[in-house]
């Protein structure tokens, strides 16, 4: 009789046999992924699938947790898991333990996914680069403390520019935790904020010894550091994520440090160089201004108040001569003037004179011939009261006994009235 499963034993068993097989156990598995979705809880769920079929897969957290790329749909790989089913609902499906990119590895597929997400992002873009200071006074150093990058950086830091100080923040390069221990330091550089400029990096290796420097932590850290960051990881042909975000790529740790400072000895020759053209340049300057102080002082001597006083003087002098060898001449003209003048004021003086003469002889004719005593001459006499009296010209104004005073051509009478005698 036929044994009757129940759904549930039936699928135990399945799943027991599945994982009975040896070679189900350690499989390597081509397909495409496609209905991929990361779950909140760490795993990741998808098909694997390929022109003929399809079969589910999952892959745990623990195992997602190594995974160096993002996975997506569309995506090509080669899965190493083992087949079981899932009795809850008899499904048969991949335990994916690792993945690996078909065609590219897996570092190289994590890397270029890392660079287009940050590019987009802006991280790249020069815009955001901050320029690295000429000479700087404090130099921070983000590396490994024992390899021989530190010491080649320090090395040609002091051969160089031995006037920096140059402090170290010590990190893990290489291995798990690297990432977060460079970010770390980068971090701790800013906060303390002493250095000018930030030297990141280590020596070279593989792209897994690298691959610190292509995380993201690492990136956003260099990206967000308000002190500028040179990148100095690996060799030359070395490129990472960090040489992208950096402020400055340097092909080596010693390149770094060859591009932090200036070089002393070029800088000694570039300051002679500086100093001797100031010292030419202050000589013709010099030598300009004596031309031109010499300029003054001549325009200064020619035109001193004692030159100008000198000239007046000569010209008084010429002047003084003139007037000495005209002056006998023109006392002689004047004297000439003077005397016909002299003769011309005699002259009128006498013709005055003699008319005033004549005129004054008319007028005492005149006076002679209206005076008082031309009349008393031709026989008339003045009768006055008293000697200082009025004159009587009416004889009836007199009477018997009144004084006379008699004046006569010569001399005078007192006299007195015995009668007086009316219309005579």
């Amino acid at each position: 009789m036929s044994t009757v499963y129940s759904v549930t034993k039936l699928n135990n068993e399945i799943k027991e046999l599945l994982d009975a097989v040896p070679g189900y156990r350690n499989l390597l598995v081509r397909g495409e992924i496609s209905n991929y979705k990361a779950h909140s809880s760490g795993h990741h769920y998808m098909t694997l699938k390929d022109e003929g079929a399809a079969i589910n897969a999952v892959m745990f957290r623990s195992d997602a947790m190594r995974l160096k790329f993002r996975l997506e749909n569309g995506m090509k790989v080669i899965v190493r898991a083992r087949v079981s089913s899932f009795p809850r609902s008899g499904q048969v499906q991949l335990y994916i333990a690792e993945i690996i990119p078909d065609g590219t590895g897996a570092l190289n597929l994590a890397f270029e996914q890392l660079k287009r997400k940050l590019q987009a992002e802006g991280l790249f873009d020069p815009a955001h680069k901050k320029t690295i200071p000429t000479c700087p006074q404090h130099i921070a150093l983000v590396t490994s403390p024992t390899g021989a990058a530190v010491r080649d950086m320090i090395r040609i830091l002091g051969r160089r520019w031995p006037l920096a100080k140059v402090t170290l923040y010590p990190a893990q390069v290489q291995g798990q935790g690297a990432a977060e221990s460079i970010a770390r330091a980068l971090m701790l550089a800013n906060a303390v904020g002493e250095a000018e400029v930030i030297l990141c990096g280590r020596g070279g290796g593989s792209m897994e010894d690298l691959w610190a420097f292509n995380e993201e932590a690492v990136a956003r850290a260099i990206y967000q550091s308000a002190i500028p960051v040179i990148s100095a990881v690996g060799h030359e042909p070395d490129v990472t994520i960090a040489d992208f975000v950096a402020d400055l790529r340097a092909p080596t740790p010693s390149g770094a440090a060859e591009l932090a400072v200036p070089d002393r000895a070029e800088y000694v020759l570039s300051v002679r160089a500086l100093d001797a053209r100031l010292h030419a340049t202050a000589l013709r300057q010099m030598q300009l201004r004596r031309q031109r102080l010499t300029g003054l002082q001549e325009r200064l001597d020619l035109r001193t108040p004692a030159n100008y006083i000198a000239e007046k003087r000569l010209l008084l002098d010429q002047m003084a001569d003139r007037l000495c060898a005209a002056l006998p001449v023109r006392l002689a003209h004047e004297s000439q003037r003077l005397s016909m003048q002299r003769q011309r004021l005699i002259t009128a003086g006498q013709s005055l004179v003699h008319r005033r003469r004549l005129r004054f002889a008319q007028a005492v004719a005149t006076l002679d011939a209206i005076s008082p005593l031309g009349v008393l001459a031709r026989g008339y006499a003045v009768a006055t009261r008293g000697t200082r009296g009025a004159v009587v010209t009416d004889a009836a104004k007199l009477k018997a006994g009144d004084t006379l005073h008699i004046r006569f051509a010569k001399g005078a009478a007192n006299c007195r009235v015995t009668d007086t005698e009316e219309g005579v």
